[in-house]
């Protein structure tokens, strides 16, 4: 699985950087970047959490 961002959607609001800050992070000019973009089978469900918590819903797992 993976963790993808639609970026017109996305407002850097950083809240999925506060949640899990190894798998996220904003660039210089505040853009996100998605810094482990496979989902550990472990990790699942709190990236679940993490995509359900953007404000913009610009997150999903495929």
């Amino acid at each position: 699985m993976r963790i993808k961002a639609d970026f017109d959607l996305c407002e850097s609001n950083a809240i999925c950087v506060g949640m899990a800050p190894d798998v996220f992070d904003l660039d210089d000019n505040d853009y996100l970047v998605i810094l482990q973009e496979e989902v550990p089978e472990d990790r699942l469900e709190e990236m679940r959490q993490v995509v359900a918590n953007c404000p913009k819903a610009a997150l999903s797992i495929e």
